[in-house]
């Protein structure tokens, strides 16, 4: 395989396993990635994880604005396949077709389930118990090309979006070097999604990670840790955000209670009333101060008492 000349296209620390593969198996001529941007509070230019690497590699790296109109320099390094992960930009067809080997991409679902920017994200919000990694041929729509190989993974209760994270970007490396022979043989399936089974991921919304109180203490306990440890769901208490990190499910049942209401403080967790009974917040970061655990927060109250009967909104 040190004889296939690779483009690889991808962006966040998801894709940089399947990168390193890549670099290990196949002879990588180039790398393709978001331009650099400005992030955190002191809003510093930081490179594209990939970008870390391939430098690290010496390996040449290209970064279009829009790589529907800045794609020359791509077909100039002649590859013969062209694998994304998570790169974040839709390909033109000028791209898709020039490969002998095809665009080839690893998406982190098991498609045509969750198709879009926040596929693990989504899953464990929707309630998923299953999900996995396909490697799919690249097609115009989004993650609508056939499916050549897949895996699954079990979510287990105990996951949040960072360690099911890790654990796709993983098996996505292993599924990709095992799927990669049968790709240049020509012996790849090629299987068409059933278009009745589609479901969508779309990247996160701030709507998203504001926390709904009115769903079950399930989907609740599903939408704080399926958004830990990025970006974060949230609640609003006497006009100020507080960050949720984590929650487990309550045994109480509040029916004359309103939903979102302070109904119960523990020595470490808050008790709220959701729809069908209560979620217990454990760690939070309240407006202007760090993440902490709820006993922590409880312990800056002189009379904790007061804070029953508030409404998170």
């Amino acid at each position: 395989m040190k004889d296939i000349k690779v483009i690889f296209m991808g962006t966040p620390d998801f894709s940089v396993n399947v990168l390193n593969s890549l670099i290990d198996n196949t002879n990588v001529i180039g790398v393709v990635t978001q331009p650099d941007k400005l992030a955190g509070r002191k809003q510093v230019l930081t490179q594209p994880a990939v970008k870390k690497v391939a430098l690290e590699n010496n390996i040449k790296v290209i970064q279009p604005t829009k790589i529907r109109e800045e794609y020359q320099s791509i077909i100039d390094l002649n590859p013969d396949i062209i694998i994304t992960c998570a790169y974040g930009q839709f390909l033109p067809k000028e791209i898709l077709d020039y490969p002998k080997y095809g665009c080839i991409n690893v998406h982190a679902s098991l498609l045509p389930k969750l198709r879009g920017g926040a596929p693990i994200h989504k899953a464990i919000i929707d309630g998923y118990t299953t999900t996995g990694i396909t490697i799919m041929h690249m097609g115009l729509k989004m993650d609508n090309g056939d499916i050549i190989s897949q895996k699954s993974i079990e979510i287990e209760k105990t996951d949040n979006v960072g360690t099911l994270h890790d654990k796709l970007s993983l098996l996505g490396a292993e599924l990709l070097i095992e799927t990669l022979p049968s790709i240049v043989s020509g012996q790849a399936n090629r299987i068409v999604q059933n278009e009745e089974e589609i479901t969508f991921a779309y990247n996160i919304s701030r709507e998203d990670e504001h926390l709904n109180f009115n769903k079950t203490k399930v989907e609740v306990f599903n939408q704080i840790r399926g958004l830990n440890p990025w970006p974060v769901s949230y609640a609003i208490l006497e006009d100020k955000e507080i960050k949720i990190y984590e929650a487990i499910i309550g045994e109480g049942i509040y029916k004359e209670k309103l939903n979102g209401e302070i109904v119960k403080l523990y020595k470490d967790g808050i008790g709220i009333k959701v729809s069908d009974g209560e979620i217990i917040l454990k760690i939070i970061k309240p407006s202007g101060s760090k993440k902490m655990n709820v006993k922590d927060y409880l312990n800056g109250f002189k009379e904790k008492s007061n804070l029953i009967g508030k409404v998170f909104r």
